[in-house]
């Protein structure tokens, strides 16, 4: 007994006594700031590894432009438009009425951009009128995938469905029309 808890103590001590090294995590280049960032955000950052970013210009609050397959973040920022995020993303990322028929890489990259702004957003203090304006549009991308997805038969977790993302679009409306709203409602409806 005695020689357990011996042996038990060295082991203890030893495991003390190792140096502890510690591993920096290197973060995209779009998360310029040091806030913490919401579990489901910093968790998604993987699947953001092929977006880039431009050094020549900022979205806002110093986070950069980026670029996913091609499509940069300015080309299709909604505050150029002139209408709500949603108004914007209705245009912006449109899909068949036969969402199987979709150009489902295009989507993707574009969704890819809005999800790395909202990342180097939220990294940044200060940003919060900006990110809810963002969400609009970016759930309304996210509710397309939904879409597209539902249609080609994949099969989702219950957040990454049409009708759950619907109400994160509706939730996230800021400034959308009722006829926008009505839009996107009829939109769920086709899949």
């Amino acid at each position: 007994m005695f020689s357990r808890v011996f042996v038990s103590l060295a082991l203890f001590t030893a495991v003390l006594a190792a140096p502890v090294k510690f591993v920096a995590r290197q973060n995209p280049c779009f998360v310029v700031g040091n806030v913490a960032l919401p579990a489901e955000v910093a968790d998604s950052l993987a699947g953001l590894s092929g977006v880039t970013c431009s050094r020549n210009s900022d979205v806002a609050f110093g986070v950069p432009d980026v670029v996913s397959g091609g499509i940069s973040f300015s080309s299709i920022d909604f505050r150029n438009s002139g209408k709500s995020p949603v108004g914007f993303a209705l245009q912006a990322f449109a899909i068949p009425d036969d969402p199987a028929q979709a150009d489902v890489a295009k989507l993707q990259n574009q969704l890819n951009v809005y999800l790395a702004v909202e990342a180097g957003l939220r990294s940044v203090d200060g940003t919060k009128a900006l990110l809810g304006q963002l969400k609009g549009a970016k759930f309304f991308a996210q509710f397309q995938m939904a879409r597209i997805n539902t249609a080609n038969g994949v099969r989702l977790g219950v957040a990454d469905t049409v009708e759950h993302q619907l109400g994160k679009v509706l939730k996230n409306a800021a400034g959308a029309s009722a006829a926008e709203k009505a839009e996107v409602q009829r939109l769920s409806t086709l899949v």
